[in-house]
């Protein structure tokens, strides 16, 4: 569940967690509710990363990029492939979109953890 995440990676998952921004907040806010009945983690140790939501249950991981991650462009496809390695489907929503089309996100959001237990269904 943690893909062999080290210590220290859990002790900065604990210090993002007080550093939330508010766009992780808004989200946590709709996730902690459990939709569908879905539960998610918050900043989810995983491997030599930590992921911003988690749903074991859909094995989603839910990403919230600030401007920062205009330059981290090839480090998020490297990140997301190794995810992926596992298993893990990603999607990705920008501060924008959290903040400006909020109800397109958590509409995106069931619609791919829909289409990913369809999946592992058949």
């Amino acid at each position: 569940m943690h893909g062999e995440a080290k210590g220290d990676t859990f002790a900065f998952a604990k210090y993002l967690i007080k550093k939330a921004t508010p766009e992780e907040i808004k989200l946590w806010e709709y996730l902690k509710q459990r939709p569908e009945g879905y539960k998610f983690r918050r900043q989810h140790p995983f491997n030599n990363y930590i992921l911003d939501f988690y749903c074991h249950r859909a094995k989603l991981s839910i990403e919230i990029d600030g401007s920062i991650h205009v330059f981290k462009k090839q480090y998020d496809k490297d990140r997301t492939a190794i995810i992926n390695e596992y298993g893990i489907s990603e999607i990705r929503f920008s501060n924008e979109e959290i903040n400006t089309n909020f109800s397109k996100v958590t509409e995106t959001i069931m619609a791919t953890i829909m289409a990913i237990t369809k999946n592992h269904s058949l």
